[in-house]
């Protein structure tokens, strides 16, 4: 069984919106939500990647480098993220 990443990321400019729909524990509520839908997804194993703080310009986030070498050893398989800007601001 492949493990889901969640990964949570909320900058320092987004600090003053924390009852608005970036903040961590709305992102978490949004991707918990959608998984407890999605049949095929409720019995998987699931890890948290949280960085608080962390603009996503900044590669050089601990959650995010720790969700990389994961990814490369195998031990993830399927990452969900609330947005792709909480993941990256450069993707393709």
């Amino acid at each position: 069984m492949n493990k889901i990443a969640i990964y949570l990321r909320l900058s320092e400019e987004d600090y003053h919106k924390v009852d608005e729909s970036e903040s961590i524990a709305n992102q978490r509520d949004y991707i918990k939500s959608y998984i407890e839908n999605e049949t095929s997804l409720k019995s998987c194993e699931i890890e948290e990647y949280v960085d608080d703080g962390y603009s996503a310009t900044n590669t050089n986030r601990p959650s995010f480098l720790r969700l990389i070498e994961d990814i490369k050893s195998g031990k993830v398989g399927t990452i969900i993220v609330k947005d792709m800007s909480r993941f990256s601001r450069d993707y393709i």
